[in-house]
């Protein structure tokens, strides 16, 4: 039996911050590097300032249109001054994916200890789209692309993944 072929899907990337920009926006640009080399596609990538309002609609207008299926945020999941990603988001949720913040902060904890309780990341499904909310820091980006993304966005990953819930056509088990 030959191997099934990888399924590239359509990601978006939204950083969320005050004071970042394109120029010194490092985490936004590791989950691109990453999402690329994986060898999905980035359909596109945002810096918005954390503002509930703001990171809504950019993340609703993803939500709504059939060329996003993954949208990946980084930043404003902490409890300092203006974090407000998870509030901005978890009302645009069909669904909850529980087990991504509680399997983030698992991983997490093997690198900051205890600073991880502070990270309030979550994934969920919205309109067919998977949607993960990760912390703002470059490191936090990595772990969560590198030990939960990107496995749970190959379609190949057994005995199942979030890739194929957003594959036209396909069922959880592909």
């Amino acid at each position: 039996m030959s191997e099934a072929a990888f399924i590239p899907l359509k990601i978006a990337v939204l950083t969320v911050s005050d004071t970042r920009t394109e120029a010194t926006d490092r985490s936004g640009d590791a989950l691109v590097e990453r999402l690329k080399s994986d060898g999905h596609e980035l359909v596109e990538k945002r810096i918005v300032a954390d503002d509930v309002y703001r990171i809504r609609a950019v993340v609703a207008q993803w939500i709504a249109d059939e060329a996003v299926q993954v949208i990946v945020t980084t930043g404003g999941t902490g409890f300092t001054g203006r974090d407000s990603t998870p509030e901005a988001v978890e009302v645009l949720l069909d669904k909850h994916i529980e087990g991504f913040g509680e399997l983030f902060r698992h991983l997490s904890w093997q690198e900051i200890g205890s600073s991880t309780v502070q990270s309030r990341c979550l994934g969920g499904l919205a309109n067919a789209t998977v949607v993960f909310c990760l912390p703002g820091s470059t490191g936090a980006c990595r772990t969560a692309w590198d030990g939960i993304l990107h496995e749970q966005l190959d379609s190949r990953h057994k005995p199942c993944n979030f890739a194929n819930l957003v594959i036209p056509g396909r069922g959880q088990h592909g």
